[in-house]
């Protein structure tokens, strides 16, 4: 059972992750698309016309490999985890269905009329259709994160004698406390994502000499969105995101900061340290004291609850990858605000695109905010753990008993082959569009 549920969890992990590489993506470029199309029109300058017709190429690109690894993910539902699809079917099916009936098919439907109809709808009504890309996108990470909003929180449910979970209040669903902390945090971190990749393409055409001009308006735009997104990604969402995880999941607050041991007066904030799980410590570590309490609860003497306040058996599953998960996660961020304040200081200071540092730094950082998102997902994914629904469903409850361990070992290794060829063809395309450049996009600015 123990070897099932292990590769059960390794084949959703790796298509989640490699599936998740795209929406973070897609999400937060359809605002930056949506602000080029917005600066045309006010300005008729074509040259924000052309960067929105090359984003929208990438961003099409984007949507198709997260359709195509998002596919497997529902099958999985079915196969692997069939338990936990009978028994909290009648809750999570709903938001998902709600996902793929509404938000999907409006962001697919006018993705279409968005490439092709300009010519036809006019740029006012292409505007409009690039809005409601972006609604459909930002609407679809919302319904998936109302799902899993409620596996970490589940509220507004009912339990019948068979087992199953029967929703009874439909609104409770979409105002979980859980839920727009999570939303909004996500969100903005996948506009992180979308600046970087925005500022360090930007960063690759001035310092390749090639397609300057586009340069100076991607570095420039992506360093104010990638900014005002990394501040936001820090506070208040994930302020009060760790708030909320402080009030419900308390152990795994714990875990994920490395407190074996309650501390009576005030807890330090731990910047280095390795966990020690068998030994319950943390080495070499460095610490500032008592600021995690000041952080957490405005208090700089408050008690904040160890793991030796908690039953073994509830502890997460994993504790030194939820640890290094978070530590991660956060020191990426603190490293992305840094690296913005600075670009935005040359940026005002008139010499941002002569700083060449500061272009290599964007362009080689491009790969980081996907690291620092990902990592966020195993934060909360980790911390969930041993839970499917906290405290209501073991993982181990949730897993299908008839799929064996070695037919999830085979698909997982087809699933590896599969997207391996999928990300080398899907870098080659994204590498052609790079290259070619915006000035070589073809588009009509006549009106009908």
């Amino acid at each position: 059972m123990e070897e099932m549920l292990f590769y059960d969890r390794m084949q959703f992990a790796f298509t989640i992750t490699f599936h998740y590489l795209f929406p973070q993506l897609t999400m937060g470029l359809s605002l930056i698309i949506v602000y080029f199309k917005w600066k045309y029109l006010k300005t008729s300058n074509e040259q924000y016309n052309h960067a929105t017709h090359f984003w929208m190429k990438i961003f099409a690109l984007n949507f198709a490999m997260g359709v195509v690894t998002g596919i497997p993910m529902e099958f999985q539902f079915g196969t692997n985890w069939a338990k936990f699809s009978e028994l909290t079917g009648g809750i999570i099916g709903q938001t998902l269905a709600m996902e793929g009936m509404f938000s999907f098919f409006l962001e697919s439907s006018f993705l279409g009329i968005f490439l092709f109809g300009e010519k036809l709808l006019g740029h006012k009504w292409h505007f409009v259709t690039g809005v409601l890309i972006m609604i459909g996108s930002w609407a679809s990470g919302y319904l998936i994160i109302a799902t899993h909003s409620w596996m970490q929180n589940p509220v507004g449910y009912e339990i019948l004698e068979n087992g199953k979970f029967v929703l009874t209040n439909f609104k409770a669903l979409f105002l979980n406390p859980w839920l727009w902390p999570s939303y909004l945090h996500n969100q903005a971190a996948s506009l992180v994502t979308s600046s970087f990749v925005v500022a360090g393409i930007g960063a690759f055409y001035i310092l390749s000499r090639k397609n300057v001009s586009f340069g100076k308006l991607f570095l420039k735009t992506g360093v104010i969105f990638g900014l005002i997104s990394s501040l936001v990604v820090a506070v208040p969402t994930g302020d009060l995101l760790a708030k909320n995880v402080v009030k419900y999941q308390p152990v795994t607050f714990a875990a994920m900061e490395g407190i074996f041991h309650t501390e009576k007066k005030g807890s330090e904030i731990v910047l280095i340290g390795q966990p020690d799980v068998k030994d319950k410590k943390l080495d070499n570590k460095i610490a500032v004291p008592n600021i995690l309490s000041f952080l957490t609860y405005g208090n700089w003497n408050q008690e904040i609850q160890g793991l030796d306040q908690f039953e073994e058996d509830l502890h997460p599953t994993n504790i030194s990858g939820l640890y290094y998960a978070y530590h991660i996660m956060v020191g990426l961020g603190t490293v992305f605000i840094g690296l913005m304040v600075i670009s935005l200081f040359q940026l005002i200071r008139g010499k941002l695109f002569e700083t060449k540092w500061i272009l290599w730094s964007l362009m080689f950082m491009m790969p980081f905010p996907y690291i620092a998102n990902t990592t966020g997902w195993y934060t909360a994914e980790l911390g969930r753990q041993p839970w499917l629904v906290y405290n209501l469903m073991r993982t181990a409850s949730g897993a299908s008993p008839t799929v064996s361990s070695g037919n999830t070992l085979f698909t997982l290794l087809g699933f590896i082959g599969l997207y391996l060829l999928l990300g080398m063809l899907f870098l080659l395309l994204v590498g052609k569009i790079i290259n070619k450049g915006p000035h070589h996009v073809e588009l009509s600015t006549e009106k009908i």
